[in-house]
């Protein structure tokens, strides 16, 4: 079968945002007008669903992809990567060492020590630490992923590289994050859409697209998992609130990434999807399907 033409992508794209952002934006506009705190019942049941919107639009488009009986994108990463899921591990440390090493560099520049007391509070609260991060690994990592990187990301390499892929779809990652700052109990609420935390939260977005994408490019939608996990874990333990902290996870996080790409050779970097005329193969020999 042939892949799929650039104009399918792109209209999955239109498709995929629109479900993303209607569902999202729908069930936080609700959990706004309940008032209360999305840690209490019932505003948690609207901003746990609104997280999941990107894989609502996921799940549209993967139904949509199927009835039309259309090829994956050209650089779909199949669920099934054999032994590329070695990966996942390094990259999860990796993930979560950006956040530490901006912590310490924070602490050297003048800001806040770094201190996992409020995160073992926090842990303490959840009921120990398998439910804090397995809530810390559904909310983000498991909700966005497979739509962000998992059906965003390879839609958008049909036309463009992965440097303009991965700055645009981070972007529209960042404006997505919007409504949350109108959202009581969030932590995006706590930093303020009007203070210098809430526009480094939004910025630090942007880097973390890039990462995820790398993660995703290396070993699939698991270790794209594994990366966002990585990072929003060890904010969360350390209960980043200062902006000089978020500044410099920025700086960080920017480095690695610009480190990662270019010293990552894209053999298909410059083609486009429609120049691939066959589905490509996992290193397990199942078509790739996202």
């Amino acid at each position: 079968m042939n892949s799929a033409t650039p104009l399918h992508h792109k209209s999955s794209l239109v498709i995929f945002g629109a479900v993303t952002f209607a569902s999202s934006w729908g069930f936080w506009l609700i959990a706004i007008a309940l008032g209360g705190s999305v840690k209490d019942s019932p505003s948690v049941v609207p901003y746990v669903l609104g997280g999941f919107g990107p894989v609502f639009g996921a799940i549209v488009v993967r139904v949509r992809r199927s009835r039309r009986r259309e090829a994956p994108p050209a650089r779909a990463v199949g669920l099934r990567t054999g032994m590329r899921l070695h990966w996942v591990l390094p990259l999860l440390v990796m993930a979560s060492a950006t956040v530490l090493a901006a912590a310490l560099l924070s602490d050297l520049l003048g800001g806040p020590a770094m201190s996992f007391a409020e995160g073992r509070s926090m842990m303490s609260d959840a009921g120990g630490a398998v439910p804090f991060f397995v809530s810390m690994l559904i909310a983000g990592p498991l909700s966005e992923e497979p739509g962000w990187r998992g059906t965003a990301h390879p839609r958008l390499r049909a036309s463009f590289g992965r440097f303009q892929a991965g700055l645009l779809l981070g972007v529209v990652w960042a404006i997505w994050h919007l409504p949350l700052f109108f959202v009581s109990g969030t932590l995006q609420e706590e930093f303020g859409l009007i203070s210098w935390s809430g526009p480094l939260f939004a910025l630090s977005v942007i880097p973390m697209a890039f990462l995820t994408a790398y993660a995703y490019d290396r070993a699939g939608v698991v270790a794209s998992i594994a990366v966002h996990f990585g990072v929003n874990a060890t904010i969360a333990m350390l209960t980043v609130k200062s902006p000089v902290t978020p500044a410099c996870i920025v700086a960080v996080q920017t480095i690695v990434a610009i480190i990662l790409l270019t010293s990552q050779r894209d053999r298909r970097a410059d083609l486009p999807v429609h120049a691939d005329t066959h589905p490509r193969q996992t290193v397990t020999g199942t078509t790739e399907a996202v």
